[in-house]
């Protein structure tokens, strides 16, 4: 860890907040280069060591050779909070560009989860299961290409065998098996992916609810899944997978 933040980063504007942190454009004084500065505050009441230090552990395994991640590129510590240096994400988030949008054309949806699925493929080739794969968590770096962030809830997996467990992630986004603590391997990610598709296309989420427990609920029923006419205009026929 470095031994100043303040001695080599500008402090710039605010970009957004999270349960935990704020995120803020910072320029290195060295170089002059735009990054994003994660500051977690370690007393929020919320702070959790383990969780910062497995989220920093994944996102540089995840980020090894991996272009279609979030970067860090440097980590301070002081006495009041922890300074994660990551890459600057210029613009909105894909749930933001969702919102802003529409719903995607399918060529535009293909492209958009071709990336994401080379992303998925990449951090599943490094043994990392990312375990929250949503909307807000696909970030666009400078050059437009999509990047996956915030590997605070990602582990390590053995291929081929189903070690993982534990209720975690993002109900609406989450596999059954998640929801239901259950065994199950990296492959609960491929199902994250295929409700962004859903959302990219339908301009809305498979499984809805009122509460969250609704929406766990209506995920563990596991009902064929609807292609609604008016959601899905492009569609001559109401479609169930």
């Amino acid at each position: 860890m470095g031994e100043s933040f303040d001695l080599d980063y500008r402090l710039g504007e605010l970009l957004g907040r999270g349960q935990f942190h704020a995120l803020y454009k910072c320029v290195s004084v060295s170089t002059g280069k735009d990054f994003a500065v994660k500051i977690i505050d370690k007393f929020s009441g919320c702070f959790d060591r383990r969780l910062v230090y497995s989220e920093i552990k994944f996102t540089l395994l995840a980020a090894s050779e991996n272009q279609r991640s979030v970067q860090i590129h440097q980590v301070y510590e002081d006495i009041v909070v922890v300074y994660l240096i990551v890459d600057l994400c210029p613009g909105p988030d894909l749930f933001d560009r969702i919102a802003s949008h529409g719903a995607f054309l399918e060529n535009e949806a293909a492209a958009l989860i071709t990336e994401l699925v080379e992303a998925i493929a990449e951090c599943h080739h490094h043994g990392i299961a990312h375990h929250d794969i949503k909307s807000e968590n696909i970030l666009f770096g400078s050059n437009g290409y999509l990047l996956l962030a915030d590997f605070g809830c990602a582990a390590q997996f053995e291929k081929g065998i189903r070690t993982l467990i534990g209720k975690v992630g993002t109900p609406a986004y989450a596999a059954p098996e998640v929801l239901a603590s259950q065994n199950y391997d990296e492959k609960v990610d491929v199902w994250s992916a295929g409700v962004v598709h859903y959302l990219l296309l339908g301009w809305t989420l498979p499984f809805n609810g009122e509460t969250e427990e609704e929406i766990v609920a209506a995920v563990k029923k596991g009902d064929p899944i609807c292609f609604p006419r008016n959601s899905f205009p492009g569609y001559h026929v109401e479609l169930r997978i």
